[in-house]
């Protein structure tokens, strides 16, 4: 066997291992018992351990070193680029961090859950400022003397910086601010769907609506969780999501919003079953995927004409007269605390705030002591509205508690990249609404499994959206001129 065979087959166990590792989690958020919870830090742990063990052998680095990269593919030099990176990230953090870390966030996920329910930071504080100090660790550590929450951020956006980002975001502001105040001014508004509906219905529904969009419940499933998310990759990828009797979209769209993420992982060429490039290659490319499924396409005229039909038939008749008036029901926009419930307009406004509130804890500027004070002060400021209580605020994300720092970013840059993906999506595929409105969406995420997801970690982020754009290089422009077009019509502005 050659070195790149030797590297590959034990970056396959790796990867293996790091899916039986995402079980668990899995596991955790859904069905483990819960008093399990300290056996389950220790069972983290111990595999983090094993893990960060393998993905620092020394074996990796010879065999880097022996490969004649000219002899590959751009497949293998894909594969190499992302075990290299990957390599010197985890010989950068020492193995008593990582599974320090990986023990804690473990905790730490049920006390943050057990302080969200009962309303009190206070249970949640001591924990979270351990979990602080150990990312502040990792780090320093991984920046290498560059900057520290940089180096965070490269754990979900390669190659991306705050810098970059801060830019992008500071475009985006003026704009969403100045589009939200005419909202929130205008003669019209949409009334709010009303009422009572079965949370039995509601899964049943979610499951349809999944399976419409292109979800393989023969490699996937869907389950419960108090904050949705997806899990897994190839041929395991599960889903879950949350019901609310008085709320049927929270369940829609929080679903819709993770079989975008599933889609990505399922739709990966085979071929990157178990290696790098067998999962999404970004979490900013990854929220593209879950945004334009669950807003884009989602939330638009033509599907929501369909949902309206279909949940008249399932929830008998709805406080909303029409489909129109079912679409603006769908797509209001109101002063709310909740980020994953907020209204298209606002939601960026949601993730700048953390974004701004998580570097200032990582540079050591903000105490978490001072969190729930600095984060209500800053909400009120930017939406008008004072916290009412701790789940609504600082509470609500379970982000945090699990230590993924630099991960809120990629939120608003998947937006921007769904702007633009959107963009071409409906250049080259012009029959979009036509499929949307028979409650086909799947025959339009097709377009996007085969320009984007099938390629895995193939592209690094910024080349995959280009390629898919036709050479359009991501911009913040077609997110903001589409969500002026749209909310301009829904509130007659």
């Amino acid at each position: 066997m050659t070195a790149y065979d030797d590297l590959m087959a034990f970056e396959r166990q790796t990867q293996a291992l790091g899916q039986v590792a995402g079980r668990l989690g899995w596991d955790q958020e859904t069905v483990m018992p819960r008093g399990a919870g300290p056996q389950r830090a220790e069972e983290t742990e111990a595999l983090e351990h094993v893990l960060h063990e393998r993905r620092t052998d020394p074996r990796v680095g010879d065999w880097l070193d022996d490969i004649d990269t000219t002899a590959l593919d751009a497949i293998g030099q894909a594969n190499l680029r992302q075990i290299r990176r990957r390599y010197i990230r985890t010989k950068r953090v020492p193995i008593k961090l990582a599974g320090e870390i990986a023990r804690v966030t473990s905790s730490a996920q049920g006390i943050w859950a057990d302080a969200r329910a009962n309303n009190d930071f206070t249970m949640f504080r001591p924990i979270l400022e351990t979990v602080v100090a150990l990312k502040q660790a990792e780090a320093q550590a991984l920046a290498d003397g560059g900057d520290p929450y940089d180096a965070l951020l490269d754990d979900y956006e390669p190659g991306a910086t705050s810098a970059q980002l801060e830019a992008m975001f500071d475009a985006l502001r003026p704009r969403l601010v100045s589009l939200r105040d005419r909202i929130m001014g205008a003669a019209h508004q949409p009334a709010p769907l009303v009422g009572t509906f079965s949370e039995n219905a509601q899964m049943k529904l979610t499951r349809e609506i999944a399976k419409a969009f292109g979800y393989d419940m023969a490699h996937g499933r869907i389950d419960k969780a108090v904050h949705p998310f997806s899990s897994g990759s190839g041929l395991d990828v599960r889903i879950t999501t949350r019901t609310n009797a008085a709320d049927p979209f929270g369940s829609i769209y929080s679903t819709v919003h993770e079989v975008g993420h599933a889609c990505y992982e399922q739709n990966i060429d085979r071929e990157h079953l178990l290696t790098p490039l067998g999962a999404g290659v970004s979490m900013g490319v990854h929220e593209s995927q879950s945004r334009i499924f669950e807003n884009q396409l989602g939330r638009s005229r033509a599907f929501t004409g369909w949902l309206f039909a279909r949940m008249g038939e399932t929830f008998g008749p709805l406080s909303t007269p029409d489909a129109e008036a079912f679409y603006g029901a769908v797509n209001r926009v109101t002063p709310g605390f909740i980020r994953t419930e907020s209204d298209e307009v606002q939601y960026n406004l949601h993730v700048l705030l953390r974004f701004d509130l998580e570097r200032d804890m990582i540079a050591g500027r903000l105490a978490v002591a001072d969190l729930e004070e600095a984060w209500n002060t800053r909400f009120e400021k930017d939406f008008g509205v004072a916290v009412d209580q701790p789940s609504h605020g600082c509470l609500q994300d379970v982000h945090w508690s699990v230590g993924l720092f630099g991960y809120f970013p990629t939120y608003s840059l998947g937006n921007v990249y769904a702007g633009c993906l959107m963009k071409a999506l409906r250049a080259e595929v012009p029959e979009v609404d036509d499929h949307l409105a028979a409650g086909e969406p799947g025959k339009v995420t097709r377009w996007l499994a085969e320009n984007l997801q099938r390629h895995g970690g193939l592209y690094e982020p910024r080349e995959v959206i280009t390629r898919a754009c036709g050479g359009e290089a991501p911009s913040e422009v077609p997110l903001l001129e589409y969500l002026e077009e749209k909310f301009g019509g829904i509130y007659r502005l």
